[in-house]
């Protein structure tokens, strides 16, 4: 009772609001409460207090409910534990009921979309495969490309005039290589294509992990030319086999292997079969199924089997499989979870400076949006509304599940949206934590994981420094069942439970609430070193 007239004062009174909060925070601490509510609850008297008397009823409501499980709490006399929590935010969950406008009407959009990434070892040729697919499908006009043929041959780079369709600065060009994720859009009898060209170059598979989270579907391109195929597939220092490891950990199913540059081995089947059997086995050994793997052996330079049946004879006598559009085409779109409420992590934040707007751009993982929804930004907890929509750089009223969208917001502070956020339910709001418990897989030729093994944390598009303060037990592979509890150190290719602290806190939801949110990757020194999924969150950020 005592709190609650103490913080009833704090709203009437700004200069005893101080104090109080200081006070009511650490008896916060003291009560053990999973921390995010006791800060979260008080932020939002500082916010409310400079509003009208409206917003102060609320601040009571809201107080009412910290004192109440607080007195829950010191009654007890003891913690409650986090499984209570989460299973508290899980069933208010299920309560969400979608409106009419959300979920897809069959006629209106006959084309689905499908987010596919183009990824695999540094110079296999993605970018020039994806300047010459649009190239050919008419996004790129003959007059765009002719002045990329001139400005190519003019630096000496004359082979690189379809990547420069996509890679666009001035340090990509001069070095030849992408940095970022470049987007671009095409259609297919079936899909709305948006393609992701990914970085091959080591050191940017942070941004290449960025690309494979909105992903579908892949392209995994692999160089056919004596050498190149083997560097790229080196365990150490090639990106193919990480890069599908990635794709695999974020839940890419389906797979067309793109064997590029077979107009340098003369086309010729046995290199192909090589490379097939090679890197066939590979990916079975990451769990991909056979079905979900399509091989398609073609030239981007040479313009072979990429929208059409090959006309070199030297290929056309062996290979009568389908070309890479047609391939694409025949990738089924996963299912989309119009009916949760919304959920998107932010990918990235457009800030213009003339009227202090603000834009979060990412794909939706669930739910629907349209212009004037309300919306809550995590972590900082703001709310706002929803200005406009744009998807595929063209306005649109409504965005679903799966699409990638650029929310304009307004009624936000534009600091508070930054690229590794997530948007949210203003009901449903995302947990936000700094302790995780993790079962993950040590992948091979990784260094060995201990007890206090600082690690890079990578979720979603959320990257954080984390530390490994307890590791609980190893798994078997096979079955998921604990076979030794507190081993000293983890090894390439052991499966086990852990428990990570964050040094800031980060959104994210356990596994079985969204896979999205989900799905983790540690990496250490330039290298991915595991991957695996947040099976409980230890509430205490």
């Amino acid at each position: 009772m005592k709190q609650k007239e103490r913080q009833d004062t704090s709203v009437h009174n700004p200069l005893k609001k101080e104090r109080d909060r200081s006070e009511t925070s650490s008896q916060g601490r003291h009560a053990h409460i999973g921390g995010v509510k006791s800060s979260k609850s008080v932020p939002k008297a500082k916010a409310d207090s400079s509003h009208e008397t409206t917003s102060s009823s609320k601040n009571m409501e809201a107080s009412e409910s910290l004192t109440s499980t607080m007195n829950k709490m010191s009654l007890t006399g003891e913690a409650e534990t986090s499984r209570d929590i989460k299973s508290r935010s899980a069933r208010s969950k299920s309560n969400h009921k979608p409106e009419e406008w959300m979920l897809l009407d069959k006629e209106s959009d006959i084309l689905t979309q499908l987010n596919l990434a183009i990824v695999g070892h540094v110079d296999s040729g993605k970018s020039t495969l994806s300047g010459r697919l649009l190239h050919l499908l008419g996004r790129i006009s003959q007059k765009q490309m002719h002045k990329f043929e001139k400005e190519a041959k003019l630096q000496g780079k004359g082979s690189f005039a379809y990547a420069w369709a996509l890679d666009e600065s001035a340090e990509e060009r001069e070095r030849g290589i992408t940095m970022t994720v470049a987007v671009a859009y095409f259609n297919t009898k079936r899909h709305h294509v948006v393609l992701l060209d990914s970085p091959g170059h080591k050191d940017f598979v942070p941004n290449m992990i960025a690309g494979a989270t909105q992903a579908d579907a892949a392209i995994l391109v692999v160089d056919a030319s004596i050498g190149a195929f083997e560097a790229g597939f080196d365990n150490l220092k090639g990106q193919t086999r990480e890069h599908a490891r990635v794709l695999r950990g974020f839940g890419v199913e389906q797979v067309i292997v793109a064997v590029n540059k077979m107009d340098i081995v003369a086309y010729s089947k046995e290199r192909f079969d090589l490379i097939k059997q090679h890197v066939g086995s590979f990916l079975q050994s990451c769990r991909f199924k056979e079905s979900s793997l399509t091989w398609i052996p073609l030239s981007a330079m040479e313009n072979q089997n990429l929208v059409s049946a090959p006309s070199e004879s030297r290929l056309s006598s062996w290979y009568q499989g389908p070309c890479l559009l047609d391939a694409v085409d025949s990738v089924n779109s996963p299912g989309r979870d119009v009916s949760k409420p919304l959920l998107m992590p932010i990918c990235d934040v457009v800030r213009s400076n003339s009227h202090g707007q603000v834009s979060a751009c990412g794909k939706l993982e669930a739910g629907a949006v349209r212009s004037g929804s309300k919306i809550m930004v995590m972590p900082s907890g703001e709310q706002g509304t929803v200005r406009s929509l744009e998807r595929d750089s063209q306005g649109c009223t409504i965005a679903r599940a799966g699409d990638n969208v650029a929310i304009a917001l307004q009624g936000i502070d534009a600091n508070q949206v930054m690229a590794g956020g997530v948007l949210c339910h203003p009901d449903y709001p995302v947990s936000v934590a700094t302790h995780l418990e993790l079962m993950v897989l040590v992948l091979e030729g990784a260094t060995p994981i201990l007890l206090g093994s600082q690690l890079e944390f990578h979720v979603h598009h959320a990257k954080e420094a984390a530390t490994v303060v307890k590791l609980v037990a190893m798994l078997d592979p096979k079955t998921g069942e604990p076979t030794k509890k507190s081993p000293r150190c983890l090894t390439a290719k052991q499966s086990a439970m852990l428990e990570v602290s964050l040094h800031y806190p980060v959104c994210v939801e356990t596994f079985s609430e969204s896979r999205a949110l989900g799905r983790v990757f540690l990496r250490s020194s330039g290298r991915t070193v595991a991957m695996g999924k947040i099976t409980r969150i230890i509430q205490d950020s």
